[in-house]
């Protein structure tokens, strides 16, 4: 049986390779039982040997070089980040089992002391330290057990994310799942993960179709529009930091995007940033 980081590196060449458009590589005019390019197709595009392709695809117990990868990503046509998943899943690094992470007293006084939405996660997109704030817009974290105090629990499992997010929950749930796999391809022979992914799937019809596309993305920063229960519509602007103590460990923080502002300032009722977590309590 393939371990577990080759098992990763053989899905997501398949995926690409079947989600592939003929056209944008230049081959027309085959007919083609399945979606995508095929085997023999990939491997020419990337000057290697079909059966040396298909090992990799399988799975198998080989090591692509640098330059291999390279062409790869070159063949199927990857971008910045999922060039760059593909290069750590050929590195299969090992991993003592996981655990997850812990936030230090001085970095949890920070989060707790700003005023605006901020949380820390880890790894596994657990939560684990955040602010007033960030309780009154998402939920209350203090108030979940510490095993569902996960971003992706919270996103596919509670029915007041859907509501919160409205419309575009779809794109904002999918847009995480991407992010998460970039890691969990790393860890995906540790039963944490493991765990969180079987929880998820069973819970949600959602997440199986949309993890098993296999997409990856980086992370960064945005601008989220929310359906607060009590404050209507708000739009925010977030960017991540990462923790220099523990890269694991990633600080989010949301602040009124300028339109939020403007309506403060007009005074418009109901649309204002969020309250200083000494209002909210």
């Amino acid at each position: 049986m393939p371990e577990p980081g080759r098992s990763a590196f053989a899905d997501f060449l398949r995926r690409r390779r079947e989600q592939l458009d003929p056209g944008a590589v230049g081959l027309t005019g085959r007919r083609r039982r399945t979606p995508g390019l095929r085997r023999q197709e990939v491997a020419e595009l990337a000057g290697i040997g079909i059966d040396w392709y298909i090992r990799l695809e399988q799975g198998r117990a080989v090591s692509p070089s640098a330059d291999t990868v390279d062409a790869l990503a070159r063949a199927l046509r990857l971008n910045k980040a999922e060039h760059a998943h593909l290069r750590a899943l050929a590195r299969s690094p090992a991993h003592l089992p996981f655990s997850r992470e812990v936030v230090s007293e001085p970095l949890r006084r920070l989060v707790k002391s700003l005023n605006q939405p901020a949380y820390v996660t880890g790894r596994r997109l657990d939560v684990l330290a955040w602010n007033a704030a960030a309780c009154d817009l998402f939920t209350r974290f203090d108030r979940i057990a510490e095993e569902d105090r996960n971003i992706l629990i919270y996103m596919m499992l509670n029915p007041d994310a859907r509501r919160l997010f409205g419309s575009e929950w779809e794109n904002e749930t999918r847009r995480i799942i991407a992010q998460f796999r970039t890691t969990h391809d790393l860890w995906s022979g540790d039963p944490a993960f493991a765990g969180l992914v079987a929880r998820l799937r069973q819970g949600s019809p959602e997440f199986g179709t949309w993890w098993d596309a296999h997409e990856v993305r980086s992370g960064g920063s945005g601008q989220k529009m929310f359906n607060h229960r009590r404050r209507g519509l708000l739009r925010f602007d977030y960017a991540t930091f990462q923790a220099n103590d523990d890269p694991a460990l990633r600080l989010a923080i949301f602040t009124p995007a300028p339109s939020s502002s403007t309506r403060k300032r007009r005074g418009s009722p109901g649309t204002a940033g969020p309250k200083a977590p000494s209002q909210l309590r």
